[in-house]
């Protein structure tokens, strides 16, 4: 996948007689960044294993396992509308249910890099897709979904959120973070049900780049 800032492949797996096809992100192939450790593709599960925590279901299932280039992480390929991302999916009404999930998700997970090309439309709902720059113990976030700042969280989120916080980590991804990777999430999703409300970016700076 030619445009992926680290070595990305698609690729298709079989069991069975069966054919499926799968995004692939080496160890080896990641880019090193001076403020993220390495083995990004382990925060590409710990989102996966978030997500289904929650109870979302926004990340598509993914897995780490041995590839030709090594160890990463396998993310199931969602045959999405790609030329729908979030600034054209926020249009619909229909979508912003699912978009305040991803949104609510990203504050959680302290998602640096959400571009709107993050979103995919496939199999009849909205995904999130390529959140290895997520979980850092200091603040990160730089999102494009900012439309929903100043609304309160809808209580149906507000209780999943807290059913997450207020408990333990499922054993899965808390062996992926860290200690204080495991506090800092507990804190943000604290600081947000304290809150009620989605935030508004106030700086006007919390945007990734390129934007799409």
């Amino acid at each position: 996948m030619p445009w992926s800032s680290n070595a990305t492949f698609l690729v298709e797996l079989t069991l069975d007689g069966r054919i499926g096809h799968a995004v692939y992100k080496p160890r080896k192939g990641e880019r090193p960044l001076w403020d993220f450790p390495p083995a990004l593709y382990r925060r590409e599960i710990a989102a996966y294993l978030l997500s289904e925590a929650l109870g979302w279901g926004l990340v598509p299932l993914t897995l780490e396992r041995e590839g030709p280039f090594g160890a990463g992480s396998f993310q199931r390929f969602v045959d999405a509308d790609f030329e729908q991302h979030y600034f054209t999916l926020r249009e619909d009404p229909a979508h912003h249910d699912r978009l305040r999930q991803i949104c609510l998700f990203d504050l959680v997970a302290n998602n640096a890099d959400r571009k709107s090309g993050h979103c995919l439309l496939a199999e009849g709902a909205v995904h999130a897709i390529d959140n290895g720059l997520t979980f850092h113990v200091e603040p990160k976030l730089r999102t494009v979904i900012w439309d929903f700042g100043g609304e309160p969280v809808p209580p149906a989120l507000r209780a999943d959120l807290e059913r997450v916080v207020n408990a333990e980590l499922p054993g899965p991804l808390a062996a992926l973070l860290s200690r204080d990777e495991r506090d800092a999430l507990a804190m943000r999703g604290l600081e947000l049900l304290e809150a009620g409300v989605f935030p508004v970016d106030e700086s006007g700076m919390r945007y990734p780049w390129p934007l799409v």
